[in-house]
């Protein structure tokens, strides 16, 4: 009995896939990654927006003003940004990017507990969460052999096997220590400190990280497809 599948069936398979496929994968869909960045950025720049402007927001939508202060209104709005956000990458690839989908699942669930128990404590805590599982996620996944950041950066980096190794070593240790640092921030310094923190610290802290990899990434590029062609 021949068990191979017909181009039809395969093709078929690729149609109801949900989640991302592999890096490397052939036929693979890739998001512009400036796009990229805005959807999984966005969402938290929103939420800074909203609670600095919390009550101006509160004004032109009514039914928010029964949230409760500012940072219940960001919160409100982070969780409608994730969402619109995931909505997004599943009209421009049909597949769900599985980083930014485990981030959103935890950011609805704990912005709902949040907004349903009046306690900010939830939402501030959030970051530990996803930063201490995104750690143990990549560095766990070394130990199975898989480096899990190549679902997250594969769209701008093309690296061998040995670098997105070395460096999904790096980020995992990267993710835990920011969760530390949220721990610190949040339960010893003021809440427009976190949230301003989280925005202006977070994403420098990251951009720096990521510039200290260059070397790293130089060392470890697969040439492109044109190179590949022309030493052919």
């Amino acid at each position: 009995m021949n068990d191979r599948k017909t181009p039809e069936a395969e093709t078929a398979d690729q149609d109801i896939q949900i989640f991302e496929a592999d890096p490397n994968a052939p036929g693979r869909k890739h998001i512009n990654p400036l796009l990229k960045m805005a959807l999984e950025l966005g969402p938290l720049l929103v939420f800074f927006f909203a609670n600095a402007r919390g009550e101006w927001i509160a004004q032109q939508v009514p039914f928010l003003a029964d949230i409760g202060g500012p940072i219940f209104v960001g919160t409100a709005c982070f969780m409608i940004a994730t969402a619109v956000a995931l909505s997004v990458s599943w009209i421009l690839t049909r597949t769900l990017p599985i980083m930014p989908l485990l981030s959103g699942i935890i950011v609805l669930v704990f912005g709902a507990l949040t907004l349903w128990l009046q306690d900010e404590t939830f939402i501030k805590v959030k970051p530990t969460i996803i930063n201490t599982m995104f750690g143990i996620i990549l560095l766990g996944g070394l130990l199975f052999k898989k480096s899990f950041l190549g679902y997250v950066f594969d769209s701008a980096f093309k690296l061998d096997a040995e670098g997105w190794r070395i460096l999904t070593f790096r980020w995992g240790l990267f993710f835990m220590l920011m969760a530390v640092i949220n721990e610190v921030i949040w339960r010893n310094f003021s809440t427009d400190f976190w949230i301003a923190f989280k925005v202006w610290g977070n994403m420098p802290l990251s951009i720096v990280f990521t510039l200290m990899q260059l070397p790293l990434m130089q060392r470890h590029a697969l040439p492109e497809e044109g190179e590949e062609k022309a030493k052919g």
